[in-house]
């Protein structure tokens, strides 16, 4: 196995996949367990099953996948297809992550279309509501480590999550001002921070 990336803090050796299909049929399998969000399961897959990722990277480039247009997981799976086989590697990353989940999802569509009236249905899917807030809740539990060796000190990051938390949650501002203010003065921050 090739040793951790450059430029990243890992203790150990990082695997990779074997191929652009190993990236095709694994992100296929990640989107396919992601019913209403696939952070908790690709967290996981990512970083403790497969080690394709130290908690460091995974935490580095989900901050980056969150900022870029579009789906994150998408964008993660496009940075990471990228770092390990180029183009070839994105493409085959891209194209699991949104293939086979494409076809079930239309799929399920024409069910929902004929069964939406039923009230089993609406309580399934207020059940399924409450598992993906459990679970994105949970990942960010596990990445709470992380945080303690921040350049602004675990601390600043657990106010900043706090107040973050509040602006969106409770006083209902919009992401679209939330994230480049609190982000861009956390980004600003930690860059005066660091080292030179």
């Amino acid at each position: 196995m090739p040793p951790a990336l450059a430029g990243t803090a890992s203790p150990v050796e990082l695997a990779r996949p074997e191929s652009p299909r190993d990236l095709f049929v694994s992100f296929t399998w990640l989107a396919l367990q992601g019913f209403g969000g696939v952070l908790a399961v690709v967290q996981r897959e990512m970083v403790e099953k497969k080690r394709w990722l130290s908690p460091d990277q995974f935490l580095e480039d989900w901050a980056v996948a969150q900022v870029l247009p579009g789906p994150n997981v998408v964008n993660l799976s496009l940075m990471i297809g990228d770092r390990y086989f180029g183009l070839r590697g994105a493409i085959a990353a891209v194209a699991g992550m949104l293939t086979v989940p494409l076809f079930v999802i239309l799929a399920l569509a024409l069910l929902y279309a004929q069964y939406a009236g039923h009230p089993q249905v609406a309580g399934a899917l207020r059940g399924m509501g409450a598992v993906a807030g459990g679970l994105i809740a949970a990942t960010g539990i596990k990445l709470v480590p992380q945080l303690r060796r921040h350049p602004l000190g675990f601390g600043v990051c657990l106010a900043f999550v706090a107040v973050v938390a509040i602006a969106i949650a409770g006083l209902r501002w919009p992401l679209l001002w939330v994230l480049p203010a609190f982000g861009g003065a956390a980004c600003v921050w930690t860059w005066r921070k660091i080292p030179a």
